[in-house]
This record gives C-alpha cells, sequence and structure tokens, in this order.
C-alpha cells in the first residue's frame, strides 16, 4: 500500500507498569521515548536518530487502540477497494498538507472512523479475531 517512507510497527504489553519493561530493551536497540506523546493509549517510540523513520506504538493488549490498528489492518486486507480509496486519500492529503503532518492526520480522521464503521459489521459477519502477528 502507497504510505509516507516511515514503518509503523505495534507492541502489544500486558500493561504500561512497569514502564521500563519495555522501555529499556526498545532504549537499547537505540530507540528514544516519546515522553511527550499526548495519546494516553500508548507508549510512543521513534528511530534511532539517522535511522530510517520508524514509529513505535507500545499498546495494551486487548485494548481498543490496540484492538482498532488490528481491525483496520485485518480489514484493508480483505477490502482491496477500500484499501484503494485510503491510498487516494493519503496522496491527496499529502499533496494538501506536504509540511503539516498533524493536518494530514486530522484531514484522514473521517475515512479512518467510517472504514472502522464498515469492518466493525464485517467483523461481526465474520467473527473476527485477531490474526498471527506480521513478525
Amino acid at each position: 500500500m502507497a504510505a509516507k517512507p516511515i514503518i509503523d510497527v505495534q507492541i502489544s504489553v500486558r500493561s504500561f507498569q512497569p514502564l521500563e519493561a519495555f522501555k529499556q530493551p526498545l532504549e537499547r536497540l537505540g530507540y528514544v521515548y516519546r515522553a511527550d506523546n499526548t495519546e494516553r493509549t500508548k507508549r510512543y517510540f521513534r528511530e534511532p536518530p539517522g535511522s530510517r523513520r520508524t514509529h513505535i506504538h507500545v499498546r495494551r493488549a486487548g485494548s481498543f487502540s490496540e484492538q482498532w490498528a488490528l481491525l483496520f489492518r485485518d480489514y484493508l486486507r480483505t477490502q482491496p477497494e477500500v484499501g484503494a480509496d485510503y491510498i487516494a486519500l493519503k496522496r491527496r492529503l499529502a499533496a494538501q498538507f506536504p509540511h503539516n503532518g498533524a493536518a494530514y492526520t486530522d484531514a484522514k480522521g473521517p475515512f479512518l472512523w467510517e472504514v472502522i464503521r464498515r469492518a466493525d459489521g464485517w467483523a461481526q459477519a465474520q467473527g473476527w479475531m485477531p490474526g498471527p502477528t506480521d513478525a
């Protein structure tokens, strides 16, 4: 799928406490903890300086935010036409907001929530459960 040159990784943990249980191993790999992240449903890390852009999203296993990301991923994998619409939207917004990542992200919101609404119906009909890890 067309995307910005950023690798997004989701790590699921039982609990955010103790933070050091996952923070120290990630920092040993060079990832930088972003304590200023305002999204309280995850802990966020960025790539080591000078490395390829990587966003590490640590979420609680079974949480809404963890399941949201997995459902969105799995639904797009089964609905190529929705994936094509998402690609077109991302390209349009990238051209519209070339230097404003926050505006780009905010503008995707209505589309993302509409996809999740449809994905929920699909999940109910399929009996969806998150699949195996992509790692």
